[in-house]
């Protein structure tokens, strides 16, 4: 039976993902910050709750311990991820950019991916077939220069998320470690302003939570394919 930790997962893609994955099977630790929030999502699901903050040490670790306790970790899908806009709801642009912005969404979304990878790699080391997603974004590719995103806290973060994939995935050569890009999906992180379902978000998210030993690692993809970096 496969094992799989979600981060952030007591809402948006993260929940789908969890939905989606416990239908195929897998055992799902559904990891959220919020304990009340994160256990509801859990019990409707069907998951395994365990809290966890992404930017805390002492709460990655005490999730560690509570899944190696419970027999180990095979996929890890690190989901956790936010933006940061002007306390109107505007996109902080190039000429309002702060270092504080930038610290606080590499907080989030780079150092936390870190922290929860690193902290994990003992548990996915031991498993017979390991795998690591990270949820990327299209804004992400420098080919595409952002897409008109006036952005930049959001987008570097996840070009970030980008290179830690490729570098982790030629450092651990047995596990499938990839970057996904769910697509502009209706979701708390961008307000609702999507234009996808998270049902449609999340199906490049669970198809390579399931890549199989022999697919591919060290990329950047899409519900249609690989991405340009």
């Amino acid at each position: 039976m496969t094992t799989t930790l979600i981060t952030g997962a007591n809402k948006g893609l993260g929940h789908e993902t969890a939905r989606r994955l416990i239908a195929a099977g897998h055992t799902v630790y559904l990891g959220a910050r919020n304990t009340e929030r994160g256990a509801a999502a859990a019990a409707e699901l069907g998951a395994r709750f365990v809290q966890l903050d992404v930017t805390d040490d002492a709460s990655v670790a005490d999730a560690v311990a509570t899944i190696e306790a419970d027999g180990g970790l095979d996929v890890l899908v690190n989901n956790a991820g936010i933006e940061v806009r002007s306390p109107g709801g505007d996109i902080i642009g190039a000429a309002e950019l702060t270092a504080d912005v930038m610290r606080e969404v590499f907080e989030t979304n780079v150092f936390g991916l870190v922290r929860v990878t690193h902290a994990f790699l003992p548990l996915l080391e031991r498993s017979s077939a390991p795998v690591v997603v990270n949820v990327s974004s299209s804004l992400a590719s420098l080919a595409q220069a952002g897409k008109g995103y006036p952005g930049v806290a959001y987008p570097a973060s996840k070009t970030a998320v980008n290179m830690l994939t490729v570098q982790f995935a030629k450092a651990f050569s047995r596990m499938r470690i990839n970057a996904v890009e769910p697509g502009y999906t209706a979701t708390d992180l961008n307000r609702r302003e999507g234009t996808q379902t998270v049902e449609q978000g999340a199906e490049i998210i669970v198809r390579m939570a399931q890549p199989g030993p022999d697919g591919p690692t060290g990329g950047y993809f899409d519900a249609a394919g690989p991405l340009p970096w």
